[in-house]
């Protein structure tokens, strides 16, 4: 352990962060080669770079952004619904699909203080959230005669937890053997000058890379691997909050087919022109998300002859890939976003600090920065009231309230 300080003491010298180890010896054997593994292997020039990033703010003007085409699902022709669903059925009865849920996250803005995917919605039947997922693969193995494998990527903080939670449930009657999980990857977390923050365990403080993060995240960790091996030619990727997902599709694969594209997404039209959701959208030709937050109130309110929003159609999270686009985008590092948000950290007299404003940057990759990888991606829109019942905040919009009342009326459950 002594040379590999020394060559980590030498690296943060070098970088500027040497308080990194101020308390190195006051950790536990296994946390002083645990901090010692995470300074050696950590890519400071990237760091540094993302905290130059911070004395920048993104600038949209100069990018071409146009309407997406897009297929209405209720639009669809008895033939053309057909046909699509004949493609995605024989693909899913072939096992070419599997499923991949994003479930990293606490339920701390619900008052739970376990996984977020374990929280009790408050349904007659008390399912947590993992478990009405489950249902509807159970569902997909009853129709399709097939085990469909189900990749969830937890994070360090729930990793444990989320699997004590299927072991204690029996996988929700689901073999055992279908489910894998593995790890998000993180990002240290810096303060105002750039310094990396310190835990309160007086380690590194690390936060979620973002959604975006999935890709690395399944190659690093043997997903994409094993997915071949499986002869997985389709991965649909949503998040573990929306109660109403629809993970496996056969009218989305089948259409993935037909149009010929190796990415999807499925959409919801937009409430309002100012409700707060990215929509899809071309951007300098290529497929894309445009966040509320950059889009302007000329394009935000742009109708066509219709009346109908030209930018109306709302990224739900609920997206599909060819294991091939994967592959592709799992080599390269999508950018990174940031975010000003308030962090406990340990100070420099080894005191835990709780602020009360911003200090900190987190940087997170999006999902959608990826399309752009894509040529073109095939986008389906679909019901609200049918695929999407999102659960975010303890109350008010996209609260445990209105996902249940969506998932009742949805179920016919009075």
């Amino acid at each position: 352990m002594e040379e590999k300080l020394l060559i980590a003491k030498q690296t943060l010298e070098k970088c500027g962060q040497q308080h990194v180890l101020q308390f190195f010896n006051e950790l536990s054997d296994q946390n002083k080669n645990d901090l010692l593994n995470e300074v050696l292997t950590m890519d400071f020039k990237q760091i540094q770079d993302l905290y130059e990033s911070t004395k920048t703010k993104a600038d949209f003007t100069q990018c071409k952004i146009e309407p997406i085409a897009h297929t209405v699902k209720a639009d669809l022709s008895n033939e053309q619904l057909e046909e699509y669903t004949k493609l995605g059925e024989d693909a899913i009865k072939s096992g070419k699909l599997a499923v991949v849920t994003m479930a990293g996250g606490q339920g701390t803005r619900l008052g739970h203080s376990g996984p977020k995917g374990t929280y009790d919605l408050g349904l007659p039947s008390h399912k947590s959230i993992f478990e009405i997922l489950c249902d509807t693969l159970k569902q997909a193995k009853e129709k399709y005669q097939v085990d469909i494998p189900w990749y969830l990527m937890t994070s360090n903080e729930n990793h444990e937890a989320t699997i004590e939670f299927f072991e204690k449930n029996n996988y929700f009657g689901y073999p055992k053997t279908a489910v894998t999980f593995f790890k998000q990857g993180t990002l240290p977390m810096l303060n105002l000058d750039g310094k990396i923050l310190l835990d309160e365990n007086k380690m590194i403080k690390q936060a979620p890379d973002g959604h975006g993060g999935i890709f690395e995240s399944l190659r690093k960790n043997g997903i994409l691997y094993d997915m071949k091996e499986k002869h997985i030619e389709w991965a649909f990727i949503g998040g573990v909050d929306n109660i109403l997902v629809k993970m496996v599709d056969p009218v989305l694969t089948g259409l993935l087919i037909k149009q010929g594209n190796l990415a999807g997404g499925k959409s919801v039209v937009k409430a309002n022109p100012q409700e707060k959701v990215g929509v899809f959208c071309k951007k300098d030709g290529r497929p894309n998300v445009i966040e509320y937050t950059e889009i302007s109130d000329e394009l935000a309110q742009a109708t066509d002859a219709s009346g109908d929003l030209l930018y109306g159609e709302s990224h739900i999270l609920c997206n599909q890939f060819h294991i091939d686009m994967l592959e592709k985008i799992s080599q390269n590092k999508l950018p990174y976003h940031v975010a000003f948000k308030k962090a406990n950290y340990i100070n420099e007299n080894g005191e835990l600090v709780k602020p009360e404003e911003p200090n900190a940057y987190k940087f997170e990759a999006f999902i959608f920065d990826a399309f752009s990888t894509a040529n073109s991606m095939s986008i389906l829109r679909v019901k609200r009231e049918e695929e999407f019942a999102p659960v975010k905040n303890a109350e008010g919009i996209d609260s445990p309230e209105t996902a249940r009342k969506l998932y009742n009326d949805f179920h016919h459950i009075s």
